[in-house]
């Protein structure tokens, strides 16, 4: 079994599979009479392959036993993922750098703080969502529409699994 090192989620170290999503260092400009903030287009949105539209969800998760076994990646092959945190609560991160199927050797573990989300690119190995506190809430914009946009890959017995310990 291999173990993943955490490393803290920043945007250069993330680019290769897709966006950090933070206010921290943006622009911003004030708007609705200098009452708001906005901080815009802070990650690209890519749901329109085969007449796709734009979901918005929101995921509860939950906390997987201690150390997280990582035994299966997904990838929407079709459509864009974002995941922002809706309370101040860290979670984790793993993807995969391969095109293909990816093993373990593979993978790349982040820790994001609650004030980081992400946009994963379409194609990219991700594991489902890693969080630490229970009833941890997340606004989730992915793609709804005609085509499968979801392909799970599950480790192989010999390739064996990978595992995080927080």
């Amino acid at each position: 079994m291999l173990s993943l090192n955490i490393r803290p989620l920043i945007r250069d170290e993330f680019v290769r599979f897709g966006e950090v999503i933070e206010i921290n260092g943006v622009k911003s400009h004030s708007i609705n009479e200098g009452t708001t903030e906005r901080y815009h287009d802070l990650a690209n949105v890519d749901v329109s392959d085969r007449k796709g539209k734009a979901l918005i969800n929101i995921f509860r998760g939950q906390p997987r036993p201690q150390p997280i076994e990582i035994r299966m990646m997904e990838r929407h092959p079709i459509g864009s993922q974002a995941f922002y945190p809706l309370q101040p609560h860290d979670y984790l991160i793993v993807v995969a750098d391969k095109v293909g199927f990816p093993n373990p050797s593979d993978l790349h573990a982040f820790r994001a703080t609650g004030m980081q989300g992400v946009s994963y690119r379409k194609n990219i190995w991700h594991h489902p969502l890693l969080v630490i506190v229970p009833n941890h809430d997340f606004l989730v914009i992915d793609r709804g529409g005609p085509g499968e946009n979801l392909e799970e890959h599950f480790f192989e017995e010999i390739e064996g699994s990978a595992v995080l310990r927080v």
